[in-house]
């Protein structure tokens, strides 16, 4: 057997990860002629069939599955060395690919994320913005900064900052329908929702009693999406009422865009966690990284914006109220 390629042995994990050479093509920045010809010469090197082949699908063979987890694993383990080596006289270096939600990103942790990489100019940091749960192993990503209330996972969570929510609206759809006086007036109202988390989660409310199961609706839904801030562009617009978080609605409650209702009935708070897998072995950049995050989180910047709204005449409990804060 002659000597195998680095080069085709990851175009092949890549291959099997995206279950496309199209997407192995585009992660590499290559043809797809040329992964195909690099995975065709690492089966001729083989001897075996690594891969079945469709016009929909591409999948590992048996031999092609057990080559995998014996090259995932060899391949994680040079890198590790090689990076483990290289820290010593350069400091952290290798890649670290990272997928972070869009709104948090954009509005608040840009800044930390890059100067975490101008700290460290030998690093490669790859930064993608999703608000879906990937899953991280298969796209290859070391790290996931998600904002959510999490299952059981396979996965290390480690908890890095709270992300509080509030029930807002527009002073001009509180002004012309009133604002809900209690839990059960806020399902008469039109609102908006949240669709990548489920609404028993995105309409959920602390219990009044300690230690009590929290109270959840189920509203009708006037506009829904999948980013918040959406959702807080059609609430400032007065299409109905949202719960969001205070990162992404801080800033309209201080200049008065939008105001909080019923504050008094807290939204269950979400958590920010740093997600990554599993491994014996956790890399030097990677627990660098979650540390720079966690000590930029300690005390959550929007928090400050948000309190400093509660104080105003804006933030309001009921009809009467809100008249009187918007004379």
């Amino acid at each position: 057997m002659k000597p195998l390629s680095n080069e085709d042995i990851q175009a092949f994990l890549l291959v099997v990860e995206q279950q496309s050479i199209t997407g192995a093509a585009r992660r590499m920045n290559l043809s797809k002629s040329v992964v195909s010809k690099r995975v065709s010469d690492l089966e001729r090197g083989l001897g075996a069939q690594l891969l079945m082949r469709s016009t929909r699908v591409v999948l590992p063979t048996d031999a092609g599955l057990m080559f995998y987890e014996a090259a995932r694993e060899a391949m994680h383990r040079l890198n590790t060395a090689a990076e483990t080596l290289s820290e010593h006289t350069n400091g952290l270096c290798g890649e670290l690919r990272i997928t972070a939600p869009l709104s948090l990103t954009q509005l608040w942790l840009g800044d930390v994320v890059a100067d975490f990489a101008a700290a460290h100019p030998n690093l490669h940091l790859a930064l993608e913005l999703d608000d879906r749960i990937l899953n991280i192993e298969a796209e290859r990503f070391d790290l996931a900064i998600r904002v959510a209330r999490l299952p059981d996972s396979a996965l290390i969570a480690r908890r890095i900052g709270v992300s509080s929510r509030v029930l807002v609206g527009s002073p001009d759809y509180v002004s012309k329908n009133g604002a809900p006086a209690s839990l059960d007036e806020v399902a008469q109202h039109r609102c908006l929702c949240y669709t990548n988390a489920p609404v028993s989660h995105t309409w959920s409310f602390r219990s009044a009693t300690p230690g009590g199961k929290p109270r959840t609706l189920s509203p009708r839904s006037a506009f829904a999406s999948n980013n918040g801030e959406a959702l807080r562009d059609a609430a400032v617009r007065g299409v109905g009422l949202a719960i969001l978080p205070t990162f992404i609605v801080a800033k309209d409650l201080l200049e008065g865009r939008l105001v909080q209702v019923l504050p008094e009935l807290q939204p269950e708070d979400d958590f920010i966690y740093a997600v990554y897998p599993r491994t014996p072995f956790t890399s030097r950049k990677l627990r660098a990284f979650i540390e720079h995050m966690r000590l930029a989180l300690l005390a959550s910047p929007w928090d400050g914006l948000a309190a400093s709204a509660e104080s105003t005449p804006e933030s309001i409990q009921g009809p009467a109220e809100c008249a009187r804060a918007l004379c």
